[in-house]
């Protein structure tokens, strides 16, 4: 039986495996917001997001539009990309049937929009850096990544912080770099929708991180409303 993870290993390029890395970690993403990001043109991108799709370690879908028209291909991992991710991180294969799973899940989710906002955040930055050789986006880590235990313990930091379950949550974590410099941050995406004591909850987690020897980063507070994005 052929091997189909290293026959399409040998037609992937770097850029394609950091796309199917993003769709891995990151869970979906729409063609403007992979062109912005990673790629020299829209057009450039859609040619290769349709190889990618051919090939089967990408796919997509379009969301319906009760208003009519239609929305720009959103873009997901398949089960031949999840094969190829795994292989390259040394993990175990995913189960059959993991990528639609994962499909349904956005194509039905009511975190759609959340998710695609908190994504548009860091492709927003991934594009700017992409065009400015000085800046990097050199670290990006989705919220299930900053959930772990340990998640911000560094070396030689107390045992406790590398067994602490984090009391955060947030929608993203990044290292930004301008000029060797880096900035690292702490992300919280909102649609509007939060309460003010959810807010205040999240601001204790972040405290009480710090409290035990955790990082005291930057949180954004990213608000986007039908009509502004602003901080």
């Amino acid at each position: 039986m052929p091997d189909h993870v290293l026959r399409v290993q040998s037609v992937l390029t770097t850029r394609d495996h950091l796309l199917l890395e993003w769709l891995t970690d990151h869970g979906v993403f729409t063609t403007p917001q992979l062109a912005h990001a990673l790629f020299p043109s829209l057009d450039f991108a859609q040619h290769r997001l349709a190889r990618l799709t051919a090939l089967r370690v990408v796919d997509r879908f379009r969301p319906f539009r009760p208003d009519g028209g239609s929305f720009p291909f959103h873009y997901v991992i398949d089960q031949l990309g999840a094969e190829v991710v795994a292989a390259q991180r040394d993990q175990p294969p995913p189960r059959p049937g993991h990528a639609k799973t994962n499909r349904r899940r956005w194509t039905a989710a009511r975190t759609l929009n959340h998710r695609l906002g908190v994504n548009g955040f860091f492709t927003d930055l991934a594009g700017h850096a992409r065009t400015h050789p000085a800046h990097a986006l050199t670290r990006w880590w989705p919220e299930s990544r900053c959930a772990q235990t340990g998640a911000f313990a560094r070396p030689g930091d107390p045992v406790a912080l590398h067994a602490l379950a984090a009391p955060i949550r947030p929608d993203g974590h990044g290292i930004w770099t301008t000029h060797g410099a880096q900035l690292p941050f702490f992300l919280e995406y909102d649609t509007g929708t939060e309460p003010l004591t959810e807010l205040m909850r999240k601001l204790i987690g972040y405290t009480q991180l710090a409290a035990a020897g955790g990082p005291r980063w930057p949180v954004l507070f990213w608000l986007h409303s039908a009509t502004r994005a602003h901080h």
